[in-house]
C-alpha cells in the first residue's frame, strides 16, 4: 500500500490488488516500428516508503531504459540501472526515517489515523483521474514521439504536460473545496467526530495539492525517462523525504515528543497543524520542482501548449481501459480497508490500545515490504527481458525456467524474512517506533506479525504475473487483482465484525497475506495453461516446503529467546534491541543449519555469490 503523497502514483492501496511495484509490459507499435518498454503499473504505495505515509515504491521496478535512450550499450544501461537502484534505496531508507519521526511526533494513534486518511486522498484521486493511464498510456507514446517526430518529441512532451497540469489544476481546487466529503468517504467514523473531523480536514486542504506537483513530477520524470535520464525520478523523493522529516523534526521542537506532549486531535493546536501540513505540501513542490534543472540540461525547452487536437492524445486515452479498471478496483479495496482500519483504532484506543488503527497497518506493512522490494524485484529486474525476449520467441519452456529460477532464487531470502516477521515482530517494532509510546509500538509488531508469513504469496505473485506480462496480458493481472482485492475486503470486513477492536487490524493484515494466497493459486494455474500445463511446479514446491521446514523451527527459538529477553529486560529501546540481536542470531543460526541438511542448491548458490563479493 504505498505512501500517498507519490508522484508517481500507486494504484495499491491496502484494500489489496497488484503489488505496488507490479510492472506491466506494454507494446507501442508505430507505423513502421515496434518498441517494447518495461513500464511501471498503475500504483501508490507506502511511499517513499510505502503505504500511506509517504511516497509509494513505483521505483521498486524502474522503466527499463528503452533500446534507442541514452546512455547506450551494456556499460549505459548498467550504470543506469546502478543509479536507479541507489536512488531507490536511499528513497527507501529515507521513506522509512520519516515514518520513525512522524510516530515520535505524533504517536500511532488516532491522530496520526487522521494524518494517514488526509495524506492518501491525494494519491487516490490521481491514480483515479489518470496517473495510471499516464504511467501505461502515455509513456510509450512520449518515446514514440521522440523517435518519429521532427522536434525529437517536443510539441507532444508539451502537450501532455499542459493536459495534464490544467486538468490537475481544476480537480484540485475541486477536491480542496470537498475536502470534508472526501473524508466522510474514507472514513465515516472519523467524519462524526468532530475534533477528529476538523483535523482530518484541515490536514487534507494541505495534503490535497501535492496531487497537482504529483502529476507535474510523473510527466516530468517520464519526459526524462523518455530522453534516457533515469536518475532524477528515483532520487528527488529523497528531497521530499528530508523536507517532511525536517517539518515533523521541528514538531517534536517545538511542541515535544509524543510521549510528552500525548497530543490528540483534541489537543494539537492550529500551528501544529499548520507545520505539519505545509511540510507535506512543500515536501511534494520541492519534489517536482527539482526536477526542472535536470529537464534542462537536456535541452527540452518547457512551453504551454493547447493544441490538443489532432496529435493522438485521444487516441492515447482510449487505450487506458484496464488501467483505469485496474485502478478503481485498487481504490475501491483500499477505501474499505481505511474505513474499518479507523473504525478499530478508534474503537481500541477508547479502550486504551493505541496502535490498532489505519497508522500501525501502514507502519507494519511498509516494514513487510521492504524484503519484496529489495530482493524480489531486484531478481526480477534481471531476468524480466529474458522472459519478454522468449515471449516474442514464444519461447515457453524457457519463460517457464525463468520463472522458476525467479521463485526459487527469491526464495531463500523471502521465506526466512516472512519467519522472521512473524517471531520477532514485537521488538523489531519496540525498537523502531519507541519514540510513539510502548504500547503504541507493540500495537504494530502485532500487525508486523500478523503480515509475517504472507510474504511468501505476495512474492510468488509479483514473480507470477511477470509472466503474463512478458505477454502483453494486462487483462489477466486485473482480473486477479479483482480477486485479491474482493477475498482481502471480505477477510477485513470479517475480521472487523469478529475480533476485539484491538486485534481487528491483526487480522486484516493477516487478511492481505490471505488474499495473495488465492490469487497466486489462481495465477499460477492460469500461466501454467498458457506455458503448456508446465511451471516446474515440483522443483519450486519443493524448495519452498524445505524452506518452510528450516524457517518454522528458526522461528520458534527465535522468538522463544526474544521473549525471555524481553520478559527479563522490558520493552525499552536497549531491551527491543537485545531480543532482537538475540533472537535474530538464532533464527538465523537454526535456520542456516536445517536449511544445509536439506542441500538447498539456492542456498549454496546465494552463499557462494556472498562469499565471493566478500573476496572469500
Amino acid at each position: 500500500m504505498s505512501a500517498p503523497n507519490d508522484p508517481r502514483g500507486d494504484a495499491r492501496g491496502p484494500g489489496g490488488g497488484t503489488p505496488a511495484d507490479d510492472t506491466m509490459t506494454l507494446r507501442v507499435v508505430p507505423a513502421d516500428d515496434t518498441m517494447r518498454l518495461r513500464l511501471p503499473a498503475a500504483r501508490p504505495g507506502p511511499l517513499d516508503g510505502g503505504p500511506n505515509g509517504g511516497p509509494v515504491p513505483a521505483d521498486e521496478a524502474p522503466p527499463a531504459p528503452p533500446a534507442d535512450s541514452k546512455p547506450s550499450g551494456a556499460s549505459g544501461l548498467l550504470k543506469s540501472s546502478a543509479v536507479m537502484a541507489a536512488g531507490t534505496i536511499v528513497s527507501r531508507i529515507t521513506g522509512f526515517l520519516r515514518t520513525l519521526v512522524m510516530a515520535a511526533a505524533i504517536g500511532v494513534g488516532t491522530l496520526n489515523d487522521s494524518y494517514q486518511v488526509a495524506n492518501v486522498l491525494p494519491t487516490m484521486i490521481y491514480v483515479l483521474v489518470g496517473g495510471g493511464a499516464l504511467n501505461a498510456v502515455f509513456v510509450p507514446q512520449l518515446v514514440r514521439a521522440m523517435k518519429k517526430d521532427d522536434d525529437g518529441g517536443e510539441a507532444y512532451a508539451n502537450r501532455l504536460l499542459t493536459l495534464v497540469m490544467v486538468a490537475l489544476a481544476g480537480v484540485t481546487v475541486v477536491c480542496v473545496l470537498a475536502a470534508p466529503l472526501l473524508v466522510h468517504m474514507m472514513s465515516p467514523d472519523i467524519a462524526a467526530d468532530p475534533e477528529r473531523r476538523a483535523v482530518t480536514v484541515a490536514f487534507a486542504r494541505y495534503c490535497l495539492p501535492t496531487l497537482f506537483f504529483m502529476g507535474a513530477h510523473v510527466v516530468l520524470g517520464q519526459i526524462l525517462n523518455a530522453r534516457g535520464r533515469f536518475g532524477a525520478m528515483m532520487w528527488t523523493p529523497v528531497l521530499n523525504n528530508l523536507v517532511i522529516i525536517a517539518s515533523f523534526g521541528s514538531f517534536v521542537w517545538a511542541f515535544g515528543g509524543f510521549t510528552e506532549s500525548a497530543v490528540t486531535p483534541a489537543t494539537i493546536t492550529p500551528e501544529g497543524v499548520r507545520l505539519l501540513g505545509l511540510g507535506t505540501l512543500l515536501g511534494l513542490t520541492v519534489q517536482a520542482l527539482a526536477m526542472l534543472p535536470y529537464l534542462r540540461d537536456t535541452g527540452f525547452r518547457l512551453r504551454l501548449r493547447f493544441d490538443f487536437r489532432g496529435h493522438g492524445l485521444g487516441k492515447a486515452m482510449g487505450l487506458a481501459k484496464w488501467t483505469l479498471l485496474f485502478v478503481l478496483v485498487n481504490q475501491l479495496g483500499m477505501i474499505v480497508v481505511t474505513q474499518l482500519a479507523t473504525k478499530a483504532g478508534s474503537l481500541a484506543e477508547h479502550a486504551g490500545h493505541t496502535g490498532s488503527g489505519i497508522t500501525a497497518y501502514n507502519y507494519a506493512l511498509l516494514l513487510w515490504q521492504m524484503p519484496q522490494a529489495i530482493i524480489t524485484v531486484s531478481v526480477m529486474t534481471a531476468v524480466l527481458p529474458r522472459i519478454s525476449r522468449s515471449a516474442q520467441d514464444d519461447d515457453k519452456e524457457a519463460i517457464r525456467d525463468d520463472i522458476s529460477y525467479g521463485l526459487r532464487t527469491s526464495a531463500v531470502a523471502i521465506v526466512p524474512c516472512a519467519f522472521a516477521f512473524l517471531a520477532l515482530g514485537v521488538p523489531m517494532s519496540t525498537l523502531l517506533y519507541a519514540g510513539s509510546g510502548a504500547e503504541g509500538a507493540r500495537g504494530i509488531g502485532f500487525v508486523l506479525m500478523a503480515f509475517g508469513l504472507g510474504l511468501v504469496p505476495y512474492s510468488v505473485q509479483y514473480v507470477v504475473l511477470r509472466g503474463f506480462y512478458a505477454y502483453e496480458d494486462t487483462r489477466t493481472p486485473f482480473y486477479n487483482t479483482v480477486v485479491v482485492a474482493l477475498v482481502n475486503a471480505a477477510g477485513s470486513a470479517l475480521c472487523f465484525a469478529v475480533l476485539d477492536p484491538r486485534w481487528a487490524v491483526a487480522g486484516m493484515a493477516a487478511s492481505y497475506g490471505l488474499a495473495y494466497a488465492v490469487g497466486v493459486g489462481i495465477a499460477w494455474r492460469r500461466l501454467r495453461k498458457r506455458l503448456g500445463g508446465d511451471l516446474d511446479g515440483r522443483r519450486v514446491l519443493g524448495t519452498y516446503a524445505r524452506l518452510v521446514v528450516a524457517g518454522a523451527p528458526a522461528a520458534l527459538a527465535g522468538g522463544a529467546v526474544a521473549y525471555a529477553v524481553t520478559k527479563a529486560l522490558g520493552s525499552t529501546a536497549s531491551g527491543s534491541l537485545a531480543a532482537l540481536l538475540a533472537g535474530g542470531l538464532v533464527l538465523l543460526g537454526v535456520f542456516l543449519a536445517v536449511a544445509h541438511l536439506l542441500r538447498l542448491p539456492e542456498l549454496s548458490a546465494l552463499t557462494g555469490m556472498v562469499r565471493a563479493r566478500l573476496g572469500r
